[in-house]
Parts: C-alpha cells; sequence; structure tokens
C-alpha cells in the first residue's frame, strides 16, 4: 500500500529507560496535503462528555483466525477481521517536527474522534508537536476499505507535553484526536470505563490488545505467508491477557507488543459490549522488570470533567 506523506525514509526514536516509542515508517508520495492541526484546550469540541459508549456496529464475538496456533512464546495472532470491534482501531502514521516519519495504534471512541499516546503526538525527548497525522482504520495486510477512509488530525488534546522528563509523566501518556471525517460511522468505535484498579488487577485473562508493531506480523513464519505487505501492515492481537500491577499512577500488564503498538487499546466486553479499560504506553524497568506499562482512562474522564 503506498502511504500518505512524502517519498523519503524516515524514523522518529524517542526512548525512556528501555522502552522505545517509534519505528521505522516507509512513506511515499501522494497527490493531497494533510491539514495542519491545533491543540484543542476545551474538551467540548470533542463533545465526548459522558459519553464513554460504544456504537456497536454489527458486533462479531469470534475473532477470525482466533484458531491459528502461536508461534513459539509469542502470543499474538493476525488481526485479519473487518468487523466491529476490531474495525475501530487502526494504524497512525505522522509525521514529526523533525520531518522524521513514525507510526503508532489508535481506536475511535467516537465517529471523529481517536485515541492514542501523548508521545504520539509530541516528542518526549524535544517537546515539539508532529506536523500531521493520518489514521488508517482497520489496515489489513496494508490495505483499508477504502483509500477515501484514511482520516487526517485537525485538532488534538495531549495528556502530558513531558516536561519533566521522568516516568511519573507517562501515567497521562494519551492523547486524541479529532478527525476530518466521520469514519466510525463505517468503522464504529469503542467506548470506555474508568474501573479501579482493584478491579483490573489480577491474573485473569481477560483482556485484549491489539497493537501494530513494528516486528509483526513476520510472512516468513509458518501460517502467516499471506501477510504479503510485511511487517506492522497488520495489527497483532493478543487475547486473554492480564493487568497484573498498579505502581506510580501506572498500570502494568502482560499483553504481548513491541514498538509500534503504543497508544493500543487493552480491550474486555462487558455485558456483551466492549470497552477501553487502559491505554498500552511502551514499557520500563520495574524492580529490576522490564513490564509493559499503560494509563488508567480515568486520566481523560478527568480531563473531559474540566479536573
Amino acid at each position: 500500500m503506498k502511504s500518505i506523506f512524502t517519498s523519503r525514509q524516515f524514523i522518529f526514536l524517542a526512548t525512556i529507560g528501555v522502552g522505545v516509542l517509534g519505528i521505522w515508517a516507509s512513506v511515499s508520495a501522494e497527490p493531497q496535503t494533510p491539514p495542519k492541526f491545533t491543540k484543542v484546550e476545551n474538551p467540548g469540541e470533542f463533545k465526548l462528555e459522558g459519553k464513554g459508549e460504544p456504537s456497536v456496529l454489527n458486533q462479531k464475538e469470534k475473532l477470525p483466525g482466533e484458531e491459528r496456533a502461536i508461534i513459539g512464546s509469542d502470543d499474538r495472532i493476525p488481526m485479519t477481521s473487518r468487523d466491529y470491534p476490531w474495525s475501530a482501531i487502526g494504524k497512525i502514521e505522522g509525521i514529526g517536527a523533525d520531518g522524521g516519519g513514525y507510526s503508532c495504534t489508535g481506536t475511535l471512541i467516537a465517529e471523529d474522534v481517536v485515541l492514542t499516546n501523548a508521545h504520539c503526538v509530541v516528542n518526549p525527548e524535544t517537546r515539539k508537536v508532529s506536523q500531521a497525522i493520518a489514521f488508517e482504520p482497520n489496515l489489513v495486510n496494508g490495505v483499508v476499505k477504502s483509500k477515501n477512509d484514511i482520516a487526517y488530525a485537525t485538532n488534538v488534546h495531549y495528556g502530558t507535553d513531558f516536561k519533566n522528563s521522568t516516568l511519573a509523566d507517562y501515567a497521562n501518556d494519551w492523547a486524541i484526536l479529532k478527525l476530518n471525517k466521520p469514519i466510525g460511522q463505517k468503522y464504529g468505535y469503542l467506548g470506555w470505563k474508568s474501573l479501579p484498579s482493584s478491579t483490573l488487577v489480577g491474573d485473569t485473562k481477560k483482556f485484549s490488545l491489539v497493537g501494530y508493531s513494528g516486528d509483526f506480523p513476520n510472512p516468513k513464519k509458518k501460517g502467516y505467508e499471506t501477510l504479503t505487505a510485511g511487517e506492522s501492515m497488520t495489527a497483532g492481537v493478543h487475547l486473554g491477557c492480564s493487568i497484573l500491577r498498579h505502581q506510580s499512577g501506572l498500570l502494568y500488564h502482560n499483553c504481548d507488543t513491541n514498538h509500534g503498538a503504543s497508544g493500543g487499546a487493552i480491550i474486555s466486553n462487558i455485558n456483551g459490549k466492549y470497552y477501553i479499560l487502559a491505554l498500552h504506553s511502551g514499557s520500563n524497568e520495574v524492580n529490576g522488570l522490564v513490564l509493559n506499562r499503560a494509563v488508567e482512562m480515568s486520566r481523560l474522564d478527568e480531563w473531559l470533567q474540566g479536573n
């Protein structure tokens, strides 16, 4: 699939501890110019207050390809479904302030609003905001249902600009993007819930994480030969992972993921509906162990409620 910005290859690498927050993004010329965006301070412009409910658009309970064998110790399988709720998740491609390209993962939470990480909008090292951001919904093997469905961010809000340069900044590592078209009418959107950590933490194996990791899928591996677009061009999903710890305002989980899955939603089915319960943010060392971290959804609610 042709990419959306320029003909050069770029890289955006921003790290904290051992967590690498970007991957190579190969992009090629397109005849359109994505709009630049501005930061929103008023939550009302996103029209999300008191919402948090999913669209439940032609929901399918079974994930196609769920029977695929696990490869090694990696529990991810290719996200090849075009059905809701999986259709609401997509790949983010951006151009940083330095002109470098990068990619992340995002999830529709309204018809024209995407949830992702703050570090997918602003570089944690330079604190400079990206020049442009595109969202490719339900990208499978490098293909979106329709090229016209690719949307661009026109307004954003990010929970942190990483001004303290500490791990504490990542407790607010969330951002929402206002898109230039209501593609959620077609792809659906997920809701979110702010649940106490005491409810989330435990080896429950009741969560799933979808992300466009830069190391997945490898078309050379058995069973993945048809995914010829290569790595980061089809999302990987880990079904049945857990949130294991809450520490210093961050959640820590064991969902399999890698660079490029930043901004991926940790979701679960509650009473027949899919909700985002945490937001994958990267990894760091905790008591000598490297763990994947996540942002609590209460951080988004606090901003929407004006706190």
